[in-house]
């Protein structure tokens, strides 16, 4: 198996070209997966609990009768952490604690209720509630999730909201103990061995058996993002995911196998995930691709490496660090890695990633799992206008205005003229009825 991702160069008059062509991922299937989708998300919202069972029965294998033999206990998914070897349970514990920990942080940070009085009494302010209910999605695919429970979770409880439904795809009724303990850990109120589009319109439309959510959150396959864009409306949903990226800025001082693991950590996930690498030194990025080439027929996934790092693997070199830098900030990558002597240098230039990690000891892997921080990330270049997921993506915001008896002269008069102005008689009259 070989791995060869594309030797770029910044010196080359066709870079701009040849960066843009390996971004691009292909949109030629979309149009048929958001036809069928629309036809799933219409059949479960005029069929309910009996699409859902016939849809998990078709792509799943799982011939349940009723909705009820796809439904997790309680008592389930604790038995699924009790029965987890000792290290497992740990490792998901100190996890879950680092995790809520971060968000408990955020929360304090930007999730608290705030208002003041002005000059003429009127009270001004802002009142944060956390939503109801909202679905998480769990992907069950190629590999699984425990990871996704908790990152999806945990900030939903810090957030205080009232209940938190899961779904996790179960493909032949194999039900993964870890990601059955995280759920425990992590406080699922209910979970289903449902996935694809239609787990997600049964979370939008509600069902018999499917409470209807506020918002859904977590990733998946270009189904799952295909139902998540058109259900957007019905309820809230957190971003739009694309496949998996990371991109590291070297300076060519961190070992180079520990680079090139990186660059795995991101390809193993599946063909279509990219790995970059942004570097000075032409001669470190040779050290790199000899660790590519030595270290690949190690990894247990180096078909789906291989594949994603010739198709969408880069390795580029640049003319400084500071170039890297501008470049980054031009992709916005999911990951980003400055494996650097002095990453703290180069972070002030670095403005768009979805997460940043600082310096060569700071794996991406770290932050996927236990770091603290949420590894529900903006991706395509998305991180241009939005942010990880977190405490805030499970709160709303009320204004709140309660306007006092002098307030009322002053700001009638605003309100008044401005009303006027638009043609609007009846909010002018309203104001100036406080007024006298």
């Amino acid at each position: 198996m070989i791995a060869k991702p594309l030797r770029l160069s910044t010196t080359s008059a066709s870079f701009a070209a040849d960066l843009q062509a390996r971004l691009h991922v292909s949109a030629e299937d979309d149009k048929a997966i958001a036809v069928r989708v629309q036809g799933i998300i219409a059949d479960v919202r005029t069929r309910g609990d009996a699409a859902v069972l016939a849809y998990t029965q078709r792509w799943d294998g799982l011939a349940a009768k009723s909705m009820s033999e796809l439904e997790l206990t309680q008592a389930e998914l604790k038995a699924a952490y009790d029965a987890l070897p000792a290290d497992q349970r740990e490792a998901l514990s100190s996890a879950a604690l680092r995790i809520k920990s971060y968000h408990e942080a955020q929360k304090k940070a930007s999730g608290e209720s705030w208002q003041y009085t002005d000059s003429d009494g009127t009270l001004l302010g802002q009142k944060v509630t956390p939503l109801d209910r909202v679905g998480i999605y769990v992907p069950g695919g190629k590999a699984a999730y425990p990871s996704s429970v908790l990152m999806n979770a945990i900030p939903a409880h810090v957030a205080g909201v009232g209940e938190i439904i899961m779904v996790v795809p179960t493909p032949q009724g194999i039900k993964n103990a870890m990601v059955l303990a995280a759920a425990y850990v992590g406080g699922v109120t209910r979970a289903f061995t449902i996935g694809g589009a239609q787990a997600i319109a049964a979370m939008a439309c509600g069902t018999a058996t499917i409470p209807k959510v506020d918002k859904i959150t977590g990733p998946g396959n270009a189904y799952v993002a295909e139902a998540k864009r058109q259900v957007f409306g019905m309820v809230g949903i957190d971003m739009i995911a694309g496949p998996s990226e990371i991109l590291v800025l070297a300076d060519g001082s961190t070992p180079p196998d520990w680079v090139a693991m990186d660059l795995f950590s991101q390809a193993e996930h599946d063909e279509l995930a990219q790995s970059i690498l942004l570097c000075p030194d032409a001669a470190y990025i040779d050290a790199v691709q000899a660790s590519i080439d030595k270290l690949l027929p190690e990894m247990p996934r180096q078909a789906i490496i291989a594949k994603s790092l010739n198709d969408r693997g880069a390795l580029i070199h640049t003319r400084s660090m500071n170039e890297a830098c501008h470049i980054s900030n031009q992709i916005a990558p999911e990951h980003l890695e400055v494996s650097s002597n002095n990453p703290h240098e180069w972070e002030p230039l670095l403005k768009h990633a979805g997460a940043i990690f600082l310096g060569a000891y700071t794996s991406e892997s770290l932050g996927d799992y236990c770091a603290g921080p949420n590894h529900v990330l903006p991706t395509s270049g998305t991180a241009r206008f939005s942010s990880p997921l977190g405490v805030y993506d499970f709160q709303k915001r009320s204004s709140l205005i309660e306007v006092s008896k002098q307030g009322a002269k002053s700001l009638g008069l605003i309100a008044a003229t401005l009303a006027y102005s638009e043609g609007l008689q009846g909010h002018a009259r309203a104001a100036r009825m406080r007024i006298s």
